[in-house]
This record gives structure tokens, sequence and C-alpha cells, in this order.
């Protein structure tokens, strides 16, 4: 049966499913209550590259591949919007930091909440901010915290 969250995974001109959306929607939560935000209307869209780098070119006007597009659709402390991110890119970007799929794919999705949440990741200080906020906000996810002895 499925969640009567505010938070919804879909997937366009991918053959991709989130598993464990349980715990990533108890996750998410918990990152936006710490921020001390409500949960709005969240939806993540996970895509292929041609469908995000379409998007990127008609609303952002930018002609080039990115892992992730994030549309804010906030109300007051309601943490709302869509989220689009490239499974192409995430496979990508795994690969060539030597991590597993699944920790650079909760990178990047925490890493568009945080933008609704108010994060900015346009200068060097504020990009280690971002960083350091992703970091400790995957430290907080169920699933991670499930294997560890401490």
């Amino acid at each position: 049966m499925k969640s009567r969250s505010p938070i919804h995974f879909h997937s366009e001109e991918v053959d991709f499913s989130l598993s464990n959306q349980e715990e990533h929607i108890s996750w998410i939560q918990n990152v936006i209550d710490q921020e001390s935000k409500k949960v709005g209307e969240l939806n993540f869209i996970f895509c292929s590259d041609d469908y995000l780098l379409t998007i990127n070119q008609e609303y952002l006007k930018h002609d080039y591949y990115t892992d992730i597009i994030t549309f804010n659709y906030n109300e007051e402390d309601a943490i709302s919007g869509d989220i689009f991110i490239s499974i192409d890119r995430i496979t990508e970007n795994a690969k060539e930091r030597a991590i597993p799929f699944e920790i650079e794919l909760e990178r990047v999705m925490i890493h568009g909440v945080l933008h609704l949440i108010g994060y900015d990741d346009k200068e060097p200080e504020s990009q280690a901010t971002m960083r350091a906020k992703e970091d400790f906000c995957l430290t907080l996810h169920p699933l991670r915290n499930k294997d560890s002895s401490t």
C-alpha cells in the first residue's frame, strides 16, 4: 500500500523505482524538522539525462547536463517543490567518485531538499557549508545507521 505522505517519488524516461521509500520519507521529514520547517508537497522525479537536459534548456536556459534541478514552491515554512534527478548522472558520478550509487543518490536528493530549505551553493564558502550539511544529513539516514555499531 502506498504512503499518504506528502513526499512522492516518480520516474520519467528511466526504469527506476526508489527502494525503501518509507525510510527515505522518514529521513527527509527528519531533516526538514531539524531545520524548523514543515513538509509541504515534495515530488522527486527520477529521470534520464536527456529529460533533465530538456528541462534545463527550457526553464533555465542552460545547455548542459546536470544531476539535479529543483523547483521551489515553498509557502512560508512549508517546504514544497519538484526535485528532478538524473539517474544517468548519479550513476556516472558514483562511478567517478568510487562510491555506492545509493549514497550518491541520497546525497543529491538531500541536496535538493537543502536548496528548498534555503541553503545555497553558488560561492565556495556556501558550497563548503552545503557539502558539510549533506554529510551531516547522510548520517541521519535510517538505512545508513542500521548497520553502524555506534
